[in-house]
């Protein structure tokens, strides 16, 4: 699903229509009343967006803090940060740069001619993934290394993919993993304040009875949407004394347990379909988006492709144990 949220070459239209989208902002042109061109499409997977922006002309500009954190990747053109609180920061193209809620003054920069594209995200998904007491905050625009700034242009990439394709529109499961992952992958390429080792209290939380809840409650709830604070809600512990919990006595995370559960009943499902159905089907049922990953995750815990379970032949050979 996608929506244009600015078509113009008004300067006085683009400022008010990118400070309702982004925050207040206030741009200034080189030339005074020569035509600046802007575009920005948005798509939306659940509740991230992805923003392809064109700029046709340069533009300085002075911005408050966004209420979301954006993380830009630069496809054509260049972009500047300069801040109170940090260095001046320049991205060219392939680079990615990222702008994140903060109580600070205003700062500004300067955008060059290009294309962008602008992933979206809630920051309030960071702080439900590492279950953090307090909000959990990007701190600095450049990714920590080039390797991670790779990542961010990979998962940017990926995620552009994934909202043009119809038939994963509409799907909460494939949503909110997509949400968990994406609130993964910033906090391991971007520096911010998470804490993740687990406080004595998470360590007192972690007897086998609440793991069997915990377990219970994921078996029960699999197929619907649920986050890491939804099950650590469940059996009355913090998220952080949950991942905790699951380290400890099945050495994986509860979404990596939760994953093997959808795993599970996909692969159920394969065997119980006849040879019309589409694989890409099942695994987007169960929240699954990629088929190659799919596949590679099914043969991994299966020992065969999806594919093959469709063989009539082959399905006599499988088993179909509950996930450890």
């Amino acid at each position: 699903m996608s929506a244009v949220l600015l078509d113009t070459d008004d300067i006085g239209a683009a400022e008010a229509t990118l400070s309702t989208i982004f925050s207040k902002m206030r741009i200034m042109t080189p030339h005074r009343g020569a035509p600046t061109p802007m575009r920005i499409e948005r798509s939306t997977i659940g509740p991230i967006g992805v923003d392809t922006a064109d700029y046709g002309c340069a533009f300085g500009y002075e911005m408050d803090p966004p209420t979301q954190i954006l993380v830009c990747h630069v496809a054509s053109g260049g972009i500047e940060q300069r801040s109170p609180w940090s260095r001046s920061i320049r991205s060219r193209p392939g680079e990615v740069t990222a702008f994140g809620p903060r109580e600070a003054p205003p700062f500004e920069g300067r955008v060059m001619r290009g294309r962008y594209h602008v992933l979206v995200v809630d920051p309030s998904s960071l702080t439900s993934v590492t279950g953090a007491h307090d909000p959990v905050h990007i701190t600095g625009s450049a990714p920590v290394t080039a390797a991670a700034n790779q990542q961010l242009a990979n998962l940017i990439g990926y995620l552009r993919r994934c909202a043009a394709n119809p038939q994963l529109q509409g799907n909460p499961l494939l949503a909110g993993m997509l949400e968990q992952h994406v609130a993964a992958v910033l906090l391991a390429t971007l520096p911010n304040d998470s804490i993740v080792e687990p406080t004595a209290q998470d360590r007192r939380d972690s007897s086998p009875v609440l793991l069997r809840r915990a377990i219970a409650f994921i078996d029960d709830n699999a197929h619907t949407d649920i986050s890491l604070s939804d099950i650590a809600a469940a059996v009355y512990v913090t998220p952080r004394a949950l991942q905790y919990l699951f380290r400890r006595h099945r050495d994986c995370t509860p979404m990596e347990y939760l994953r093997r559960v959808r795993l599970h009943h996909a692969h159920l499902d394969l065997l119980a379909a006849d040879e019309t159905t589409m694989v890409g089907e099942v695994a987007r049922r169960w929240g699954f988006g990629h088929a190659g990953r799919f596949a590679a995750y099914h043969r991994e815990h299966y020992g065969c492709s999806p594919q093959e379970l469709l063989n009539p032949l082959h399905r006599g050979s499988e088993a179909t144990a509950h996930p450890s």
